[in-house]
């Protein structure tokens, strides 16, 4: 074993590769979906440099198995895993604890987020840099948190907002304008 004690797995989804890392208190970094196995692996690696492949245990291939249905469209909720994201700000670890609670199909606001947490609009700014330095995207559902007006915002991850938009859509949210009305007229 290195000496941070982080091991990953890539793996294939609907979507494209991924990579979760763990330590053994809890998953410590998830890489949302990437062109390549190698990309994941790179992206991955990027962050714990010092990581090594790892063997699954059979509850980490359980959560490898639930992503995959995640990315297939099924509802799932992640609240539950446990995670280790190591020293964070005060207020960041709330930003976390509040963004996991937003269940799947719903979404909320940088702005909303902050004012739940008892901060003013100026606190919106920290919510979105929360979300971009996010180390377990998905698993806390980063691409739940909108910008004003229910604009999609930015997203780091592989594809951007392209990307957000996608698991927004897998999650049955549609943004952008609505359908026209449909008029019927009596004859």
């Amino acid at each position: 074993m290195d000496g941070n004690g982080h091991h990953y797995l890539i793996f294939a989804t609907a979507a494209g590769y991924c990579a979760i890392a763990w330590n053994q208190v809890g998953i410590t970094r998830f890489q949302l979906p990437d062109s390549s196995a190698e990309a994941a692996e790179r992206n991955v690696l990027r962050r714990l440099p010092r990581a090594e492949r790892g063997i699954a245990s059979p509850k980490l291939l359980d959560l490898v198995a639930t992503v995959k249905r995640y990315f297939e469209g099924e509802e799932i909720d992640f609240s539950g895993v446990t995670l280790d994201i190591g020293e964070q700000e005060a207020f960041f670890e709330q930003i976390y604890a509040a963004a996991r609670q937003v269940g799947w199909g719903q979404t909320t606001t940088y702005g909303t987020l902050a004012k739940e947490l008892g901060a003013g609009p100026e606190a919106a700014r920290d919510v979105g840099q929360a979300m971009a330095r996010n180390p377990v995207p998905l698993i806390i559902p980063c691409h739940r948190v909108l910008a004003a007006g229910g604009k999609v915002g930015g997203f780091s991850a592989p594809g951007g907002s392209v990307a957000k938009a996608h698991m927004l859509e897998l999650e049955g949210v549609h943004l952008g304008p609505p359908p026209p009305a449909q008029q019927s007229f009596d004859l």
